[in-house]
């Protein structure tokens, strides 16, 4: 006789092929925060396949969606997401860096993989529901613009979770394990100067470079970073550099700042330092200086209560198997990788390095100590509002960086899938101890509480902000 473990795992499996193609057709048309029109349309026509009901345009966002089935009992949230990175275009399964067409988009971060397995998570779970003939709510939340755009977030800001029980979601990777250590909040802010247009040789002294006045605010902020936390880190680009006529003195340019730091307050207070910063380049330069936040995230909270049920799950389940060929394959694109590109795998795992090992063979241990992310993911302000679970997956060559060729590169090979699929069963396995023991979830919440007391919880962005759609997307 199957364990109930065993039974829905099989429901996952069963389901491998149509999910494969899922990820695969996401892989082939990557598109960045917010224009996700074709990933979130294939997303739907696979809920609206699997008769679950579907609901478009959540929080405003026309890349939205979310997707649910059932009536009753516990309401579970599978997080799904999307979105690509710009100029990571990459052709598939070859081992030197070999653009589709260059510049262009490309999965970089895997979320191909990412929606496809919480889906699939979901599907499994509504099946086995189904099949133990228990109530319960299975909700799929198709997310976009992760990178950069912070959907989540304004999702948190219009109750979208209010009435959930358990929020699941999982990240590729390389090394299966539990997400137990914070990511850092952040906030994505635009500065416009404004200043005056004149010749640069016939009338210089009647110009005010607003470009002067965003190398002003850079050289600034940089030397601020001797004196900002350990932690903390900011980046900048400069969007618009006032035009490409050296000879017409620049009357308006914009820079984007990502500001980061442990915590929501602690970013915030960050940011009023660069928000000084700028006002002083304005002084210098006399030009104009206006602000815009367009999104920003919170740092994530671990739930223990469920951190140990998933990881009890993984153990249970063990490491995805790959074949000798696979391995083969890994080694490739991991001969291309530095020894710090490994190492900071391990790091990254809180595990000791294993020599000569390609592919994870086993899960990382429940009693590993918690490593900080270093990232930022919307995945946080979710986890402020309902008790929320993550998993680190297996899907790359041990040492494939984030935002990199290779990972574009392996995004449609078998161990991607196989990893895809073994994150599946997890995210099932997980949901369906929640569907059938109502006290874990108490448990959770209990937690929740706890936590959120303790640290308390701002939203880092303005309430009445709209999504960044227009300021994003390209």
């Amino acid at each position: 006789m199957k364990t109930n473990k065993q039974v829905i795992w099989d429901f996952v499996s069963r389901n491998q092929k149509r999910f494969q193609e899922l990820s695969d057709k996401v892989w082939s048309t990557p598109e960045t925060c917010y224009s996700e029109k074709i990933s979130m349309s294939t997303h739907v026509d696979e809920l609206i396949y699997h008769g679950f009901s579907v609901t478009k345009g959540i929080a405003n966002m026309p890349t939205a969606v979310v997707g649910e089935y059932g009536t009753g009992g516990p309401i579970i949230a599978f997080l799904g997401e999307y979105d690509a990175l710009a100029g990571l275009s990459q052709t598939a399964d070859v081992f030197y860096q070999d653009p589709i067409k260059k510049g262009e988009n490309g999965h970089g971060c895997g979320h191909n993989l990412l929606g496809s397995a919480s889906m699939q998570a979901a599907v499994a779970l509504r099946d086995w529901l189904k099949d133990s003939n228990l109530p319960g709510v299975v909700r799929y939340y198709g997310c976009p613009a992760e990178e950069g755009g912070a959907a989540k977030t304004f999702m948190v800001r219009d109750k979208i979770f209010e009435d959930v029980d358990a929020a699941i979601t999982w990240h590729p990777g390389c090394l299966p394990g539990i997400i137990k250590g914070s990511s850092l909040a952040n906030c994505r802010v635009d500065f416009t100067f404004e200043g005056r247009a004149s010749h640069a040789a016939v009338s210089p002294h009647l110009g005010r470079s607003a470009l002067d006045a965003i190398e002003l605010m850079n050289v600034g902020v940089n030397y601020m970073r001797e004196h900002m936390p350990d932690k903390a880190r900011i980046h900048y680009a400069i969007i618009d550099g006032g035009g490409i006529s050296p000879n017409v003195v620049q009357a308006k340019a914009k820079v984007r700042y990502v500001v980061r730091d442990e915590t929501t307050p602690k970013m915030m207070e960050l940011l009023d330092r660069v928000k000084g910063i700028a006002k002083g380049a304005a002084l210098m330069t006399e030009t104009k200086v206006k602000t815009k936040i367009l999104a920003g995230v919170s740092n994530l909270v671990y739930n223990e209560t469920l951190g140990n049920l998933m990881q009890g799950n993984l153990d249970q389940l063990g490491a995805p198997e790959f074949s000798k060929e696979e391995h083969l394959y890994a080694k490739k694109y991991q001969d291309t990788l530095t020894r710090k590109d490994i190492e900071s795998a391990y790091s990254h795992a809180g595990i000791d390095i294993v020599k000569g090992q390609v592919l994870a063979e086993s899960v990382v241990a429940g009693d590993v100590k918690s490593v900080d992310i270093g990232g930022s993911t919307d995945v946080a302000d979710v986890s402020w509002v309902v008790p929320t679970v993550s998993l680190w997956g297996a899907n790359y060559a041990i040492g494939t960086p984030f935002h990199s060729w290779q990972m574009t590169a392996q995004g449609k090979s078998s161990i991607a899938i196989k990893g895809m699929t073994h994150a599946a069963m997890v995210m099932a396995a997980t949901g369906s101890d929640l569907m059938s023991n109502k006290k874990i979830i108490d448990n959770a919440w209990s937690e929740h509480y706890k936590t959120v007391e303790k640290e308390g919880y701002m939203l880092p962005i303005s309430l009445s902000a709209s999504p960044p759609i227009k300021d994003m997307a390209p």
